[in-house]
């Protein structure tokens, strides 16, 4: 395999490569070495930053449903995504955001509840929230405790799914 070679300019970016690392003569400003006394003004404080506005709006996405091919079936299966064909109609299911899960017609006009509160997706406020029990055990049954898994750590590695105890 041969590749072609061509010197390299500042302008491909590339320059440093052939910049010497240590230049030989460094021309010092005359005046360089004499100290002036002068007042420095004191520093300014930086501004405070200001934070843009929080974007509060919905992302639109639409269930569709479109017929397709057994061959564009097979892909859209294998692939995840297929392309349509120009000019195909596509019937929408459900328009919804894709953030907050609400259907458009209940939330047009309004902020985005996950954008504000994420809470309404994690099943309310956590502090108040019943807490879930456990269905009791089927007549007969006796509860018999497990072993515990290591999830963590080398022991995790060494006894997992692919090398069994």
């Amino acid at each position: 395999m041969t590749t072609a070679t061509a010197p390299l300019s500042p302008a491909a970016g590339r320059a440093f490569w052939q910049e010497p690392l240590f230049p030989a003569h460094v021309p010092v400003p005359q005046g360089a070495g004499k100290k002036t006394e002068t007042k420095a003004a004191p520093p300014v404080p930086p501004a405070p930053a200001v934070e843009p506005a929080k974007d509060l709006s919905h992302v639109w996405v639409v269930a569709a449903e479109i017929e397709v091919e057994s061959r564009v079936a097979r892909i859209a299966d294998f692939r995840g995504s297929f392309k349509a064909s120009a000019e195909q109609r596509v019937e929408a299911l459900e328009v919804y955001c894709r953030g907050c899960r609400r259907p458009y017609d209940e939330v047009q006009g309004r902020d985005c509840a996950e954008k504000v509160d994420n809470r309404h997706l994690i099943g309310g406020d956590q502090s108040i929230r019943k807490k879930r029990k456990a269905p009791p055990p089927l007549k007969g049954a006796t509860v018999i405790p497990g072993s515990t898994n290591q999830r963590r750590g080398i022991n995790a590695y060494m006894t997992g799914v692919s090398r069994p105890r």
